[in-house]
């Protein structure tokens, strides 16, 4: 399975970049995963709407520059469906099945992601109510599919 995950903004923090490494090292045996990062817009606080979608709508372009014809695109909304770990890793395993090996789960910037985004994505999978910061999701949805992919090869996890 190849594994792109498409994410707005550059990760500074260096907590987050060991965590992510380390997870992409553990998932190296199931997947060839790729991280793109897409540069963020500047968004003071105080934009309009339509500034907050101008800035949105640009993200987005520079999302789906990355975007293949042939990609399975998930992208994380606040919006989409809750899954519990057992429910991700049927559906990563149901790509499979179905020939969808080629997944983008895509991670907004901190506005959220264009309606173009949006309207690409074959499904909207949300981690939680709670907004988390874009940085941290990199790191929280790595650990979730080398979940995923434990429970796929029917090896231990904690519940």
């Amino acid at each position: 399975m190849n594994i792109t995950i498409v994410s707005v903004g550059k990760l500074k923090e260096k907590y987050l970049k060991e965590g992510i490494n380390e997870y992409l090292k553990r998932l190296s045996k199931y997947a060839k995963v790729d991280i793109i990062e897409v540069p963020d817009e500047k968004a003071p606080e105080n934009l309009s709407k339509r500034e907050e979608e101008m800035v949105k709508e640009k993200e987005g372009q520079g999302i789906l520059k990355y975007i293949k014809e042939n990609m399975y695109v998930i992208v994380l909304d606040i919006k989409g469906k809750q899954l519990s770990s057992e429910e991700l890793a049927d559906f990563l395993s149901q790509r499979a099945i179905l020939g969808e090996s080629n997944i983008a789960f895509v991670i907004g910037g901190s506005l959220g992601l264009s309606q173009t985004v949006l309207n690409r994505a074959n499904y909207k999978l949300s981690f939680s109510k709670m907004t988390f910061p874009h940085q941290l999701m990199r790191l929280i949805l790595l650990e979730q599919i080398y979940r995923g992919f434990r429970i796929i090869n029917g090896e231990p996890y904690h519940k």
